[in-house]
């Protein structure tokens, strides 16, 4: 605002200068006038244009606004107070009011007004203005260093709520951010290491009803023991791995989640995922890919979503739906990466959302929703084109990821 306020200086003075020029006495008082108009333009320019490198200067010395205020007085009283420089001298204590406070407002408004009415003093003779008239810039000087004083508590009381509410938008984004790791560690637990661990105890049930029957076939027992052992070093893997990653997605250097890296080929990988999870469960598992590529290189962060969200379809699909068969289908079209998990179970039960499900604990199915849009991908969960059984659409698009990481 201050800077506006010189702004209107400069063109008062501009307008003015002539005026003072032809008014002002030969000689000295043309030199006294013309340095004056210098003077108090190149000031009021020089503010205007670099505020924020000259501003703290006058803001610290208030004897600047003092000399050009005395500067002023020149050329008011070589080309008169009827001509624009009365709006100079209306706009002094404006400014003293925004950068001093009321202190300084009413310290400049009256020695505004005090030099006002000594220059209708001086010029009484050629001024034939009525004594209204005469006060009337006085108090104009008066009431804008009112408002000049009002202006600057309203920035302070702006600036002052703009900052709470700038330090209330960041507690609320850190307050966001730790839900969001959160629930992301939640996804991580649940789909990994809380379902391994559930396999070890559904393996040492088995293995304490063999070892507590009558005819205990050792042979069986030691199989059993084998399933356990395994299952528990699959989760001690799977925490180790889900700790090395949350070290390397707080370690920025790593490159790991934000796209940097190198490219996995998750074609592959789903092929990979699909043909483990047949042999480890005994389900008829087929992993169909077709399209416009062979290979698709994504980033690390995106490809391990891709194929956490496949991995859980297939586990919940031979946990709760009781399927003959798993189909897992991807295809990429120009520029999309379609990936579709079908199983041909008992499906859904009717009526089920998201929220239902988070209610009553089954996070499989939200997290799933959750991965996906972590990633930018569309998700649908749902029949699809078959007649039974459930199917997990998701939908990619390319242009999104990082381009060289896509490059084949």
């Amino acid at each position: 605002m201050c800077r506006q306020v010189f702004g209107f200086r400069l063109a008062m003075i501009a307008v003015a200068a002539p005026a003072a020029l032809l008014n002002a006495s030969p000689g000295l008082g043309v030199r006294l006038v013309g340095a004056a108009v210098v003077v108090t333009f190149m000031g009021s320019y020089v503010l205007f244009r670099d505020w924020e490198r000259f501003g703290p200067l006058l803001l610290c010395h208030p004897t600047l606004l003092a000399a050009d205020t005395l500067f002023g007085t020149l050329l008011l009283i070589s080309a008169g107070p009827d001509t624009t420089l009365a709006y100079v001298s209306v706009c002094t204590p404006l400014l003293a009011g925004i950068v001093y406070g009321w202190r300084g407002a009413a310290c400049f408004a009256s020695l505004q007004s005090l030099i006002l009415l000594l220059v209708y003093a001086t010029l009484r003779q050629e001024s034939h203005a009525s004594l209204a008239e005469r006060l009337l810039l006085p108090g104009l000087c008066l009431i804008t260093g009112a408002v000049g004083s009002t202006l600057r508590n309203l920035m302070l009381r702006f600036g002052s709520a703009t900052q709470a509410l700038t330090t209330v938008k960041a507690r609320l984004a850190a307050t966001e951010a730790v839900a969001a790791e959160r629930a992301r560690l939640a996804r991580e637990m649940h789909d990994s290491v809380a379902k391994t661990l559930h396999g070890v105890a559904l393996a040492a049930d088995a293995l304490a009803r063999s070892a507590s029957s009558p005819d205990m076939d050792p042979a069986r027992v030691r199989q059993h023991a084998e399933l356990v052992a395994r299952a528990a070093r699959r989760a001690a893997a799977e925490s180790r791995e889900l700790l090395t990653d949350l070290r390397r997605e707080s370690d920025p250097a790593q490159g790991y989640g934000n796209g940097d890296g190198d490219g996995i080929d998750v074609l592959p990988e789903l092929a990979a995922r699909a043909e483990d999870f047949g042999t480890r469960t005994g389900l008829p598992t087929a992993c169909r890919l077709t399209g416009d590529r062979t290979t698709l290189p994504v980033p690390s962060a995106v490809a391990r979503q891709l194929l956490t969200i496949t991995a859980e379809a297939m586990e919940n699909a031979h946990r709760h739906a009781a399927p003959t068969q798993v189909e897992v289908r991807a295809a990429v079209q120009g520029e999309v990466l379609t990936l579709t998990v079908h199983d041909d179970g008992r499906g859904l039960p009717p009526g089920t959302t998201l929220e239902q499900l988070r209610r009553t604990g089954h996070f499989g199915l939200v997290g799933m929703v959750e991965r996906a849009a972590s990633v930018g991908a569309r998700i649908r969960i749902d029949p699809g084109d078959h007649d039974r059984g459930t199917a997990v659409r998701l939908e990619l698009p390319l242009t999104t990821l990082t381009p060289t990481a896509l490059t084949p």
